[in-house]
């Protein structure tokens, strides 16, 4: 450390005597000198005390003037005596006290001289001793700051990689929550298609309009993609919630390291201060200044927070984003199980549609056979009632005319009894045909009406088979997946 400021030079310094000496001092006596010590104070303060070179005072005894009225109007005007006299008044000292005060004065003077020798060796040794002291101080202080950096230069280092690690993990957060608004968004596509199988499902007729399997998982499957649009949403809004307060903690980092390179800065030019540099200048007083907030111990652990603030933030912005997968991986799985079902479904409702189908195809064509049939049973049996009307007709005309034989012939003959019988049998036998005619008119009728239930049911089938086999099913070949889930058939 460099003091600013000038060497420190104390100050000697004694009272003044009065002018006038009453008695003479002995030879041994040496002058007598009075030590003060001046204090240090930096160039350019004003005091009233302030410095001035070192002097000496010698208090020399010297006899003053027995009467200062007599010697002020003597020196003004002469006294009036005898001239033969005169001579001998104007005499005040004689030549020993004249030898005795040059003896004092070299002895005050030599005394004097080896005194400042002294002084001025002391204070060589005393500039010599501060100048080293003032070395070593500079050099703790230039070692101190380099200290200084190199923590500011370390703190930096553990910011930058902190703040570093940060930033991507902020931008691999930002590009998960961007896939889940995406897959919810995409998730509308299979929504709407099995929403509009639902739709077209509704247009079946009749019989056929059954709450079966397929209703069932497709509307399993609509709650299902609705329940996945709705978790991905929450959880996009969590992952925004996080990203607010990692940018908080970028934020108290970025801040951090800006101070940190400001004061890393301004120390490395502290350093690079010298004695001889242009831009040093007095500022009094100011290391009466205490304008510090912080010692090295809360300087550290305010950094270090922030450290384990931003560590804090980036574990629980990778715990979302590993349930972000996680949750992709459980919904993707579970649509396509639920998708695999509801294509399962439909193809065994197909196919159980398609077996009835051609079970009613076959029926039908039997039916029709078996009209045709009827058809002919009931022109053979109009024929046999017709062909049996002549025999009939032959009978009772052999039974009419032989009821004209006269008296006694009109008798009971086997050909008589034979007559009779064969209009019974033969009438009995157009009764049986014309009721067997009926029968099988009636059924021919049943056999019509049949044929027309049996179209009819075979256009509800056909019908039914084109809503779930080219309608749905044409929708439903491949999954509309979505590549920000990867769900792929």
């Amino acid at each position: 450390m460099e003091f600013l400021g000038t060497t420190q030079t104390a100050t000697y310094c004694g009272p003044k005597k009065p002018c006038g000496m009453s008695t003479l001092p002995t030879v041994a006596s040496g002058p007598t000198v009075q030590e003060c010590y001046q204090p240090y104070y930096l160039p350019g303060y004003r005091y009233l005390n302030s410095w001035r070179p070192s002097l000496f005072y010698k208090v020399a005894n010297a006899q003053t003037c027995l009467d200062e009225g007599a010697t002020c109007r003597s020196a003004l005007r002469p006294p009036t005596i005898l001239p033969a006299v005169r001579s001998a008044l104007f005499c005040r000292y004689s030549p020993h006290d004249w030898d005795q005060s040059n003896r004092l004065q070299l002895r005050g003077a030599e005394a004097s001289r080896l005194w400042a020798g002294r002084m001025t060796g002391d204070s060589m040794r005393l500039m010599q001793d501060k100048d080293q002291l003032t070395r070593q101080m500079q050099e703790g202080t230039c070692r101190n700051l380099g200290q200084r950096l190199s923590d500011i230069g370390f703190w930096k280092s553990e910011l930058n990689y902190e703040l570093e690690r940060l930033l991507n993990e902020n931008h691999s957060l930002d590009a998960i929550k961007r896939r889940l608004e995406c897959a919810a968004e995409e998730l509308r596509c299979p929504l709407q298609v099995a929403l509009e199988c639902l739709y077209q499902r509704e247009k079946r007729i009749g019989i056929d309009l059954v709450h079966d399997n397929v209703e069932k998982n497709l509307i399993q499957e609509v709650d299902m993609i609705k329940c996945c649009q709705e978790q991905m949403r929450k959880l996009a809004q969590r992952i925004d919630i996080q990203m607010r307060d990692n940018r908080d903690a970028q934020h108290a980092l970025e801040r951090d390291l800006e101070d940190k390179n400001s004061a890393e800065f301004i120390d490395e030019k502290c350093l690079n201060l010298r004695n001889t540099s242009d831009c040093i200048s007095f500022f009094h007083g100011v290391e009466k200044i205490d304008g510090t907030i912080s010692v090295p111990e809360t300087w550290a652990k305010f950094s270090n927070d922030n450290i384990r603030h931003s560590q804090n933030m980036r574990a629980n912005s990778i715990r979302l984003r590993e349930e972000a997968q996680n949750l992709f991986d459980v919904l993707a799985d579970q649509l396509w199980r639920q998708f695999i079902n509801t294509n399962l479904a439909f193809n065994a409702r197909i196919a159980e549609e398609t077996e009835v189908k051609n079970k009613l195809q076959t029926q039908l064509a039997k039916t029709l056979q078996e009209i045709f049939q009827t058809e002919n049973t009931i022109m053979l049996l109009e024929r046999s009632i017709m062909a049996k009307e002549c025999p009939l007709k032959v009978a009772q005309t052999r039974l009419e005319c032989r009821t004209r034989r006269p008296n006694v012939e009109l008798c009971r003959d086997t050909a008589q009894f034979k007559l009779v019988n064969e209009v019974f049998t033969i009438d009995d036998t157009l009764q049986t045909l014309k009721l067997r005619l009926r029968e099988t008119r009636d059924t021919l009728q049943l056999l019509v009406m049949t044929k027309c239930r049996l179209e009819h049911e075979l256009a509800i089938k056909a019908n039914t088979l084109c809503i779930d086999k080219e309608k749905c099913m044409a929708m439903r070949k491949t999954f509309p997946s979505t590549p920000c889930m990867g769900i792929c058939p």
